[in-house]
């Protein structure tokens, strides 16, 4: 999948919505044919419960019902099982929408042959509606997820222990994306203005923070006798999470 994009659930809701679809169905055309149509980025897996376990995170996710309804709907409920707060758009023929109910857990249905312009307006309207139902911001980046309400982060789905600084100091890279930043500006932004300490300090938490992010360290990239900037991969860019050692 391409970059992702920062997805900021509040005020300022991106347009470019990453998209999931699953689907069980082999060969033949699209699921939706008109994504092809629209500039989302979208990506399409096997709807298979193994598969869901390391699947691109998303704004959107279409399940694919129009061969299928009773896996349809049995996929449904597992992803609601799962925690997942990105909204189910089923994608069905006309014949489907008879057995479609509210026990699927889905949040909209919508036919196989819709146009560019519906599809794209139940791709805003879902996201949107998330956007107004969480209370906090969230961004989601080169397989990072931070919750500024809670001041948390997490990488592929894992927690993250951070300090607060460090936590101020990923939440400034992650909403400056490719951006390049000297030492004395990370300072003043992260640290305050009215902060004496040297720019020593910057180094020390910028390693600190490579150390707890892992296998995504490079995420912080360094530009020699500049500074600092975040740097943006696209998911099949980037490292596949070592096992645990504690496993």
């Amino acid at each position: 999948m391409m970059a992702r994009s920062v997805i900021r659930t509040g005020k300022d809701l991106t347009l470019l919505a990453q998209l999931l679809v699953l689907s069980s169905a082999h060969g033949g055309g699209p699921v939706l044919p008109a994504l092809e149509l629209l500039s989302h980025r979208a990506r399409q897996i096997p709807a298979e419960p193994a598969q869901l376990v390391n699947a691109p995170s998303a704004d959107v996710i279409f399940v694919d019902a129009r061969m299928d309804l009773v896996g349809a709907k049995s996929l449904c409920k597992i992803l609601n099982t799962t925690g997942l707060d990105a909204p189910l758009i089923l994608v069905v023929t006309e014949g489907g929408l008879t057995a479609v109910s509210t026990d699927w857990g889905i949040d909209d249905v919508i036919l196989f042959s819709a146009g560019p312009a519906e599809v794209d307006a139940r791709i805003r309207l879902a996201v949107g509606r998330v956007s107004k139902e969480q209370v906090s911001t969230r961004i989601q980046t080169s397989g990072i997820s931070i919750d500024e309400s809670s001041y948390s982060a997490k990488v592929h789905g894992k927690p993250l222990d951070l300090t607060y600084k460090e936590f101020q100091l990923l939440h400034f890279f992650a909403t400056h994306p490719s951006r390049v930043f000297t030492r004395e500006q990370l300072l003043s932004e992260v640290w305050g203005y009215d902060y004496f300490g040297g720019t020593r300090t910057v180094d020390v938490h910028v390693r600190r923070l490579r150390a707890k992010l892992g296998d995504l360290e490079q995420l912080i990239g360094t530009v020699r006798n500049v500074g600092y900037r975040f740097n943006v991969y696209e998911d099949d860019q980037l490292p596949t999470p070592r096992e645990s050692s504690q496993a």
